[in-house]
């Protein structure tokens, strides 16, 4: 029996110091487990994505030293051979780097892959960076067992991507024992579900066993759930692990199929997996603790409006960071209820957390009075109502920098979508946590998080509050956008189309299609529309969100600010 250990491990882009010595640590853990092969996932040893630093060649010699430290540390493990993901040199035509993956043993390379196919398309941009390796297929034979090798996306033909070369083809042709196939792959919502489809179906058509190797961990907007698994012809998924954490275990095959480390049946994981909050929950936790802990952030603090958007904010950052790390400010104005603060103090008071208050009234009027003397002018309208969440985000990012606590924003995805939110003002900060969420989806995920938490945490008052922006008198957000439930379905209709799931997919259209049929209904979509379109220069200026959805805004749409619908 062939036995497998397998390193889900959370990396940090350019730590090569810290890289290293994660892969030599289990490297030493799977030979005392007496396993054959360990197996690291894509770009492992300089972390994944490093985007233009890959340019750097500073960056590429600390890696060249890191991939030296691991092959000699193999030395000490001889029997164990190490495959890794990492960046090869081309000497060739082309772009002058490989996507790699090595197999390493008593301070050898043993084998050598190079990606073939690379990813251009949503937030990827490989090509930007890599050649594309040669086709074919690369080959080793370890403790009597044959194994070929891919490396992520080389998996991903039969996802509809068209590229001209599919892997699985030579791979199928060499009749390996077992594919294994390391991985960066990021989660959102339905990815998980994607995977195992995808390679349970090229398992049956090639015969051919996987073992799939991810990485788990927060990089940027990017949140890698983890859940490495291993799927047979014979056995379908066979075995899968944990999410969003590190997990290191040792598996074992034989005959085609895949066991636990002493030869018996594996319990198959649960297939429906985790609920949407549930995922979307776990998946901006940790996506905050990573970006906080690399950023070397260990407090923040929210603007707390008393608001769905900012309770949400709040008890999500109690939960990644703790609640003696975050604070929240309430900055009453004019047109603030006193629901605004009383709901606030309620919050916080559940949540365990500090609750500052900073009225901003003189301090508005100041302005409304400066500008009106200096322009001849009276300020009012939009501008007055923008002009006190300017002042709001002036006196976060004032804390921000007084006490060097990270400053959440708090603006969701259809508010971010149509423009319904302040640059400069409530669109300061350095990551927003919800901005990939709907509306509808933050009041799904604030009960939730009641739910998970066996308490009320977030107020039943919140949650049933007409959403305001509180900035005029008597001001809900139906005085300027239509209903949530309406909104939320045009916008997923038109900026995810058909990258939602399925039965998601077939909701929003199906609804948008009869409001299509419709004068009225024609008119409000091409209203939302041109909101979406005019509004992309404040997305293209707000801080990033974590990717939650297929298609979040940033990296994952790219749109042009000076264009013509």
């Amino acid at each position: 029996m062939l036995k497998l250990a397998i390193a889900q491990l959370n990396y940090t882009v350019g730590d090569f110091a810290g890289n290293a010595a994660a892969t030599e640590r289990h490297m030493a853990g799977a030979a005392a487990a007496g396993a054959d092969i360990v197996v690291f996932s894509e770009l492992s040893l300089c972390g994944y994505y490093p985007a233009d630093l890959l340019e750097d060649a500073a960056f590429l010699g600390r890696l060249d030293d890191a991939l030296a430290q691991v092959i000699d540390a193999s030395r000490r493990v001889p029997s164990l051979v190490t495959v890794l993901g990492t960046v090869r040199r081309n000497s060739g035509p082309g772009k002058p780097l490989y996507n790699a993956l090595l197999a390493i043993q008593d301070g050898a390379v043993v084998a050598e892959y190079y990606k073939q196919l690379l990813p251009t398309y949503g937030i990827f941009d490989e090509r930007r960076h890599f050649e594309p390796g040669p086709e074919g297929a690369c080959l080793l034979d370890v403790a009597g067992h044959r194994i070929g090798f891919m490396v992520c996306e080389d998996g991903w033909n039969d996802a509809g991507r068209d590229y001209l070369v599919n892997p699985f083809t030579a791979l199928r042709a060499a009749k390996p024992e077992l594919v294994i196939s390391i991985n960066a792959s990021p989660s959102d919502i339905g990815k998980r579900q994607q995977r195992h489809d995808l390679f349970r179906a090229a398992a049956e058509r090639t015969g051919l066993p996987v073992l799939y190797v991810n990485q788990v961990g927060g990089q940027d907007q990017l949140v890698f759930d983890g859940a490495s698994f291993a799927v047979a012809p014979a056995q379908g998924v066979a075995f899968e692990a944990l999410r969003f954490q590190e997990d290191c275990q040792v598996i074992g095959f034989a005959d085609g199929r895949f066991s636990d480390a002493d030869g018996a049946a594996l319990a198959a994981p649960d297939p429906a997996g985790l609920s949407v909050p549930d995922f979307t929950r776990r998946q901006i936790v940790l996506g905050l603790q990573d970006y906080a802990r690399r950023c070397n952030f260990t407090q923040a603090v929210v603007g707390s409006s008393g608001g769905i958007d900012s309770a949400l904010t709040l008890a999500l950052a109690v939960e990644a960071l703790g609640a003696d790390n975050v604070f929240a400010i309430t900055m009453p104005s004019a047109y603030s209820s006193e629901g605004s603060v009383s709901d606030s103090v309620a919050l916080c008071d559940k949540l365990g957390i500090k609750l500052y208050t900073h009225p901003i009234l003189a301090l508005v009027e100041s302005y409304r009075d400066g500008f009106g003397a200096a322009f001849d002018q009276p300020l009012q309208g939009l501008s007055l109502e923008n002009l006190q969440a300017r002042v709001r985000g002036t006196i976060l990012m004032e804390y921000s920098n007084t006490f060097g606590a990270l400053l959440l924003t708090t603006g969701n995805k259809s508010e971010i979508s149509v423009g319904y939110c302040t640059l400069y003002g409530d669109t300061n900060g350095g990551l927003g946590l919800i901005g990939d969420l709907y509306k509808t989806e933050v009041y799904a995920l604030s009960r939730h998080v009641n739910e998970h938490a066996g308490r009320e945490i977030i107020p039943e008052a919140v949650l049933t509050k007409p959403p305001s922006a509180e900035l005029a008198p008597g001001q809900q957000d139906t005085d300027s956008l239509p209903p949530y439930e309406v909104l939320d379905d045009i916008l997923k209709w038109h900026i995810e189309g058909k990258r939602l799931p399925q039965a998601e997919a077939a909701a929003a259209g199906g609804f948008v299609d009869a409001l299509l049929v419709r004068d009225d209904g024609r008119k409000l979509v091409a209203r939302i529309l041109g909101m979406v379109a005019r509004n992309e220069y404040k997305r293209r200026q707000a801080p990033p969100i974590i990717r939650v959805r297929s298609r979040a805004f940033g990296s994952g749409r790219q749109m042009p600010i000076t264009a013509k619908y």
